[in-house]
């Protein structure tokens, strides 16, 4: 990783993705989670004050170590134990059947292998777990898709691996999961080609 990935970038999205638009979208996104849960692409650890009070556990996986000493901060402020694993998460370093809930916010856009990370996270849900997510995609509205896929490959190198175009509920299925809820939206103040939301939950088929 060169100095704009492990420096700047972190930085960067860690101002961007703290505004308050951004926590009242992850407030929503967390909402049902209790027990155990699992968080694929913890990044800088936004989502932790977000999470309700029926958390007991969090395991948290990423790759990267963004900004550790503001991630230290933030996960001995949680008010539920934390334990970091750095993997991919494509090969998840869990047994079956582990986890009440996984989590997924602004990530799936980024796992270089989308399809194996979400066969992962199946493999790794209870048979009553369910799966949470809160994505950007591709857009409903067809004037703007010609333009994502044109500035797709300029914001893989801006954004260090992150796609403009997938479409998430599509994905999702594919892995065989089972959609539960979807609502899709555009962000408040972002440019309809970054800001094409995607937020529900689904379960094992």
């Amino acid at each position: 990783m060169g100095f704009y990935a492990t420096y700047l970038f972190p930085r960067l999205m860690d101002w961007i993705m703290r505004s308050d638009r951004y926590h009242e979208h992850r407030k929503a996104a967390l909402a049902p989670a209790h027990g155990h849960v699992l968080e694929i692409g913890f990044g800088t650890g936004l989502n932790l004050p977000h999470y309700p009070g029926g958390v007991v556990a969090l395991t948290v996986l990423d790759p990267a170590r963004m900004l550790p000493q503001k991630v230290a901060q933030r996960i001995a402020a949680a008010r539920f134990p934390v334990e970091v694993a750095h993997a991919g998460a494509e090969r998840l370093p869990f047994q079956d059947a582990r986890f009440d809930y996984v989590v997924s916010t602004w990530t799936l856009c980024t796992i270089p292998d989308v399809l194996a990370a979400l066969s992962e996270v199946k493999r790794v849900l209870k048979p009553d777990g369910r799966l949470l997510f809160l994505e950007h995609g591709l857009s409903r509205d067809p004037r703007w898709v010609p333009w994502q896929h044109r500035l797709d490959p300029i914001q893989q190198v801006v954004g260090c691996g992150c796609h403009l175009d997938r479409p998430i509920d599509r994905l999702i299925e594919e892995a065989g999961l089972q959609l539960t809820n979807l609502e899709r939206f555009t962000i408040e103040g972002s440019p309809r080609i970054v800001g094409e939301m995607y937020r529900g939950s689904a379960v094992q088929n």
